[in-house]
């Protein structure tokens, strides 16, 4: 498949916002209160979501602390959080921009938390001003999850073969580009530890349909007249490993931890 390279003004999401919120999995209610304890986050403290789509670490994360910022570039993605949060009962300010537009304007934060969205950043430019929002004994949480080798996801590697044959890839970052812990090592947080959740879900196809879709390189906006068929090769390739419309997926939600020394 052939695609017209997207320009520089290409809303990356804004035509995923429904399919993000629909299909991406969101991570384990354990970890977020695993991270909570080890950096013992109490009312007293303010967190930021940074790049944080639709508020899913910040509104996880508003019963605990007791201020919430989430910051992101995409209105969609804030109307969308802020309809989350109402739902949740949890008051978050959130404000359209970017890790270019972060400042002392904003006040200091305990932890400033970001989900799958650090590798759309200047990741060392990004650190360098997070140094002086950060207290001293604070941290940033880098968000990710992960599928582990089990025979439970044995359909993965048809569905990412699946996305891989309608992916733009010039629309996405470079995947040479360094791991975000060497750029961590390399900061002022160079204080790293890991914690992962397992879980076991089931998952309708119709929403890894959704988490498809909501992709920057393989958006409705990438696809146009393409996006029917990405929805008829998935329900054909996921149907034989599907059980009354579902496949179970084993997901491990993982939080990096990043301190100073």
């Amino acid at each position: 498949m052939t695609f017209e390279p997207a320009s520089s003004s290409f809303p990356r999401f804004a035509s995923t916002v429904r399919h993000y919120v629909a299909g991406r999995p969101n991570y384990a209610q354990a970890l977020i209160q695993t991270v909570a304890d080890h950096l013992h986050l109490t009312k007293q403290h303010r967190l930021m979501d940074l790049g944080c789509g639709p508020g899913w670490l910040g509104i996880a994360f508003a019963p605990r602390v007791g201020q919430v910022v989430g910051v992101d570039p995409e209105p969609t993605m804030l109307e969308a959080a802020s309809a989350l949060a109402a739902t949740a009962g949890v008051d978050i300010e959130w404000i359209e921009g970017s890790s270019y537009d972060l400042g002392p304007q904003l006040g200091r934060f305990r932890a400033v938390a970001i989900g799958r969205a650090f590798h759309w950043m200047d990741r060392a430019a990004t650190l360098r001003t997070l140094d002086a929002l950060i207290e001293d004994d604070g941290a940033v949480l880098l968000f990710n999850d992960v599928r582990p080798d089990v025979p439970q996801n044995t359909w993965y590697k048809r569905y990412s073969e699946v996305v891989d044959r309608f992916t733009n890839r010039s629309v996405g970052f470079a995947p040479e580009r360094l791991r975000h812990e060497a750029l961590l090592l390399e900061s002022a947080f160079s204080q790293l530890s890991r914690i992962g959740v397992i879980e076991q879900r089931r998952v309708p196809v119709e929403r890894l349909i959704d988490r498809a879709l909501s992709m920057s390189t393989s958006s409705p906006e990438q696809l146009g007249a393409l996006t029917d068929q990405l929805v008829q090769d998935m329900t054909t390739e996921m149907a034989p490993f599907a059980s009354d419309g579902h496949v179970v997926e084993v997901i491990e939600s993982q939080a990096l931890i990043a301190r100073r020394r």
